[in-house]
């Protein structure tokens, strides 16, 4: 090859990189608009007209559904376009033509579905929740604990205390989440609560993993939720084989042979989570009593082969700097933070998706 030609190969190599370049920024900033777009078509009840109408659904006959006027019809084509290309909906023939379907994800946007995963949306979506990103940089420049504190002047607990809708928001974003991590840990991983005679659920919200754990597969186990007392307050009524106590796991936990944290000590900084481990340990009894905490969390690993996995887990990480000053954590992590707060043993099971079970022993 002429030393021309060379150049002129190179010369094409380096503007293909750095169009890709270019690409690779603009695919992760144009994730907002993807965002967005999904939380439109929740709002216009997009998947539930779908699902009602029992078949593929042409594009004109979605638009008659929605509360639009026709003259949107274009732009519903345009919203429908990117959100069949994200996977979200799809696009099947039928004796009309070609309809709308819903696939897995928008199956669990459904709004009656007792899976549905809409009120986690809802909240991450929410500007109570979306705004202090704005403030990310300005607090790596400061001194408070989390960016909802930069942002807002309140720790996340105090601003939930002292907003309650936004507290409701994310109590049912909560509960949408336990409503299938519950399901496949009862069904999947029954036996971490075989001979557990009572448990607590330590930060258990409105009751709904406690629920599922005592009256699904395991009614012999005497359970109690223990949450905050505003929490509490909006709990439902207390039931012979459910009890709520209002009370702070940093002071003290209710006694059990077994404690059930589901998605608390990444709210937490190192140093929170190994005062609340050690409340655990002093209200469980030894293991060869049986005494064990049972944890539901994530443990990053970014050499697993599922890249979105390792990404979805690192960007769960950065969510809870920016939302809770905690942080999501690799087994190294974990090991200190249980070894510091006195426990002896621990196992951990990769079985959830992007987050584990975790049995703790002292």
């Amino acid at each position: 090859m002429s030393p021309v030609a060379m150049e002129v190969t190179k010369g094409r190599a380096d503007t293909h990189e750095l169009l890709q370049a270019q690409a690779h920024i603009w695919n992760h900033l144009l994730q907002t608009i993807c965002n967005m777009s999904l939380k439109c078509a929740v709002e216009l009840g997009i998947p539930d007209i779908i699902n009602n109408h029992g078949r593929p659904m042409t594009h004109s006959q979605l638009v008659d559904a929605l509360p639009v006027p026709p003259t949107r019809a274009g732009d519903v084509r345009r919203l429908m376009r990117l959100l069949v290309h994200s996977g979200f909906f799809a696009v099947q023939k039928n004796e009309d033509g070609e309809g709308y379907v819903l696939t897995s994800s928008s199956k669990l946007l459904l709004s009656g579905s007792k899976m549905s995963q809409l009120p986690f949306l809802l909240m991450l979506l929410n500007s109570d929740f979306t705004s202090p990103w704005h403030f990310l940089g300005k607090w790596f420049q400061g001194n408070d604990a989390s960016v909802m504190e930069t942002a807002t002047g309140m720790a996340v607990w105090e601003f939930m205390a002292k907003n309650p809708e936004a507290a409701h928001m994310f109590n049912k974003a909560m509960a949408s989440d336990s409503s299938i991590l519950m399901e496949v840990l009862v069904n999947e991983c029954g036996g971490v609560f075989q001979g557990v005679g009572s448990l607590v659920d330590v930060g258990g919200g409105t009751g709904l993993s406690a629920t599922t754990i005592s009256r699904k597969r395991f009614p012999h186990i005497k359970c109690t939720v223990l949450d905050l007392p505003h929490v509490v307050a909006d709990a439902p009524l207390k039931t012979t084989d459910l009890d709520f106590v209002g009370g702070d796991m940093f002071e003290s936990i209710p006694k059990a042979d077994a404690l059930f944290l589901k998605n608390i000590l990444h709210d937490w900084s190192d140093e929170h989570c190994v005062t609340i481990l050690k409340r655990c340990k002093e209200a469980i009894p030894s293991k060869e009593k049986g005494g064990k905490v049972i944890l539901v969390d994530m443990v990053v690993d970014t050499t697993q082969a599922d890249r979105k996995l390792a990404e979805s887990q690192l960007c769960f990480d950065v969510m809870m700097m920016v939302h809770e000053g905690g942080k999501e954590r690799d087994e190294q992590e974990w090991s200190k933070i249980f070894n510091d707060a006195g426990f002896s043993e621990y196992k951990i099971t990769p079985v959830l998706g992007l987050r584990s079970l975790i049995e703790l022993y002292p």
